[in-house]
């Protein structure tokens, strides 16, 4: 399945869950997974979500691991935040996690506050991806009006494109900003069909007319 139907499928089936939970099976070892995901400059090379990201400094290797992270929205203008991974555990079976919190004092940021996980779940056919998280918005009744119908979803849709970006950059070697692109053209070719049978059948119809 292309990121495209990937995504499709997420807005489809799982925005209406409370909170955003999206898995996904990378044909590759943990470690390797893992790297990706917890070094920043290669987190934020398949995240949609974010544009940067900084871990800040700590005092020892015991304390929360600080960072800030930006992400544009357009127009010139980006949203900042803060967060803190509140601990990694691994188990006897070999599944790892990583917890972690977040907040923004940015005004123009919907998100508030909130807290999610990532698994790391070795099976035979490789390993189980997946995240969960929620969080509490800003502005009232119409802050938890516009996340309900527009800005979850949307979230929801980045998640599962940036986990199918990550899967493709490590299955089968393409960048993320290989499978952006890909993805874009599949986009508009598909709009393109679409308005060429709508405007081909409108002119089959005037003829028969």
């Amino acid at each position: 399945m292309d990121s495209f139907a990937l995504a499709a499928c997420y807005l489809l089936v799982v925005a209406d869950d409370p909170g955003i939970y999206v898995e996904i099976l990378i044909c590759a070892d943990a470690d390797e997974i893992w790297r990706r995901t917890q070094i920043p400059d290669l987190h934020e090379r398949w995240d949609l979500r974010f544009t940067a990201i900084e871990y800040l400094p700590r005092r020892s290797e015991d304390e929360p691991q600080r960072f800030v992270y930006s992400t544009r929205i357009g127009f010139g203008l980006s949203v900042e935040g803060e967060g803190e991974s509140t601990g990694t555990r691994e188990d006897a079976t070999g599944l790892r996690t990583s917890a972690l919190k977040f907040w923004s004092s940015d005004a123009k940021s919907l998100i508030e506050e909130g807290s999610g996980y990532w698994q790391y779940l070795p099976t035979i056919d490789g390993v189980r991806f997946l995240t969960w998280y929620d969080y509490r918005t800003r502005f009232g009744h119409v802050g938890r009006l516009i996340d309900r119908l527009l800005f979850r979803r949307l979230i929801g849709w980045a998640t599962a494109w940036s986990f199918d970006r990550l899967r493709l950059w490590i299955d089968r070697a393409i960048p993320p900003e290989t499978s952006m692109r890909m993805t874009l053209i599949h986009a508009l070719r598909a709009v393109w069909n679409c308005l060429y049978l709508a405007v081909a059948r409108t002119c089959a119809g005037v003829r028969r007319a």
